[in-house]
């Protein structure tokens, strides 16, 4: 299989996976226990959060430079900041449909190309990371550690922004194929914020 071909299949894969994931929005409400581990796989128990902690890799990825590293340290320090909120007991209005905004803006921001300015970029990432802490924060079981939750699902979204910088740096690989695939992920991403909006 060729590598052009190997990405498309990864591609479709990835869709026909986002496509059957249906009621496996947001929260699951599975426990597993406390502490880091806890908070280490709740970013990857929705599949809301999974994409949009994907997607911001990956416009990292394509915006190049100081975003590189700008936008997913934005994301993961203000996130860090509204699960602290909610481990407060600071309310948040809105925090589910912030979340569905956050794959339709995202997505749109992939698929079109935008190309908004770096201080730009790490306002809109920096307003919809405190949504999706905030949810973190929300849901701490019982008879855990604080501190290591919220390391834990830190820890876990870096590693999901690294899988979308890996996506940003691989489409191009698919040469003709890279502006094309690269769309059609973001709109695919921005189509499940509007299902996830209207459900």
């Amino acid at each position: 299989m060729t590598g052009s071909k190997r990405w498309i299949g990864i591609s479709l894969l990835l869709g026909a996976c986002v496509g059957a994931a249906g009621p496996a929005w947001a929260h699951t409400g599975l426990d597993i226990g406390g502490g880091f581990a806890a908070g280490f796989a709740h970013p990857f128990l929705g599949v809301d959060h999974m994409l949009a902690m994907v997607s911001v890799g990956a416009m990292a990825a394509v915006a190049g430079g100081r975003a590189l590293w700008a936008l997913p340290l934005t994301f993961m320090s203000v996130m860090a900041l509204g699960g602290v909120l909610a481990l407060l007991g600071i309310e948040l209005p809105g925090v589910e449909q912030g979340i569905a905004a956050s794959l339709i803006v995202f997505g749109a921001l992939l698929a079109t190309q935008l190309g908004l300015s770096l201080p730009v970029s790490m306002l809109v990432v920096g307003v919809f990371a405190l949504f999706h802490g905030h949810a973190h924060g929300a849901e701490l079981p019982e008879m855990s550690s604080e501190a290591a939750y919220v390391a834990g699902f830190v820890l876990a979204t870096g590693l999901l922004h690294l899988a979308g910088i890996f996506l940003g740096f691989g489409l191009p690989r698919l040469k003709t194929y890279a502006a094309p695939a690269l769309r059609v992920a973001g709109g695919a991403v921005a189509a499940s914020g509007l299902v996830l909006l209207l459900v």
